[in-house]
């Protein structure tokens, strides 16, 4: 078993096979894709996987906590696997893709400003979008 069909099992989820499927291709996927695209990836495993059955799973997996819904300002709800190890995103405009990334500075920086505001910071979620600098004009 794949990590995500091995947190659901851990919260006692039935996981049909469909469910399995998407469940691999999440735990699979090394970026952030939206629904469209796991029904894609996943009915080239299941030819007889329905999208409606892909956004049911989805929904269910981001309801019991083991998938995070990212909306990344291209009107798609974009899925990665939650983990406990915290990370912030890069979003490239031109592109659409998602850099992850951890600064030791910037997380210490947020804890600041938290506290000088009187208050602890218990989560946070930082997205940063940018484009390409271009390397002419360096």
């Amino acid at each position: 078993m794949d990590r995500i069909e091995n947190l659901c099992a851990e919260k006692g989820m039935r996981m049909t096979d469909q469910r399995r499927v998407v469940a691999r291709v999440l735990s699979q996927s090394h970026d952030h894709p939206d629904v469209e695209e796991l029904y894609r990836r996943a009915a080239a495993v299941d030819p007889h996987i329905s999208i409606a059955t892909v956004y049911r799973t989805v929904r269910l997996f981001e309801e019991a906590g083991i998938i995070a819904r990212h909306d990344f300002r291209d009107g798609r709800s974009r899925y990665e696997e939650q983990t406990d190890e915290h990370h912030d995103h890069l979003i490239d405009l031109k592109s659409g893709q998602v850099v992850e990334f951890v600064d030791d500075e910037i997380e210490r920086l947020q804890h600041a400003i938290a506290e000088r505001l009187g208050y602890k910071l218990v989560a946070h979620r930082l997205e940063l979008y940018g484009t390409p600098i271009d390397e002419g004009a360096q």
